[in-house]
């Protein structure tokens, strides 16, 4: 590489560097949120579970195999998820109506208030921890957040087929 593009390229190297730097924080961080939001909604829940119940929450019933693809994890792993959560009174099956061997997974009405409460506390806690910052900010943040997930999964699916 000529000299000439050696600090571009080391400011990149730097700021990639801060980049995997302060999304470890972020990761840590958002661990333990997730744990914190587990236990709000059930003493014996797990991040895991409460995972599982944010994308009920969000897409609705699924089979148990669309939950596991949509977590990355295999269907045995989620199937003991939604057993635990179903014996808390968080989700229930019932039959899927495009083929009657299969089975939905959906939220209770008991699972659908704790994730409709834990989920207004997050936004509170959001919408208070970014209050000074300017509405331009926040959704540029969340723009580069949305560019940046939708990169990673790019990035995670060609890995898995490779």
């Amino acid at each position: 590489m000529p000299p000439s593009h050696a600090p571009a390229a080391d400011q990149r190297d730097t700021a990639l560097l801060e980049i995997e730097q302060q999304l470890g924080l972020l990761w840590r961080r958002g661990r333990a949120a997730s744990q914190a939001m587990a236990r709000a909604l059930h003493p014996e829940l797990d991040p895991a579970g409460y995972g599982l119940l944010a994308i009920l929450h969000r897409e609705g019933p699924m089979r148990v195999t669309d939950l596991a693809a949509a977590v990355g994890v295999g269907k045995p792993t989620v199937s003991r998820q939604v057993t635990l959560l179903e014996e808390l009174g968080l989700v229930r099956k019932e039959s899927d109506p495009e083929d009657r061997r299969a089975a939905l997974v959906l939220l209770s009405e008991e699972g659908r208030a704790h994730v409709d409460d834990v989920l207004d506390r997050r936004r509170g806690f959001f919408r208070e921890a970014l209050g000074a910052w300017d509405e331009s900010e926040v959704a540029a943040l969340a723009g580069y957040l949305r560019r940046l997930n939708t990169t990673l999964a790019e990035k995670h699916a060609e890995h898995r087929h490779a």
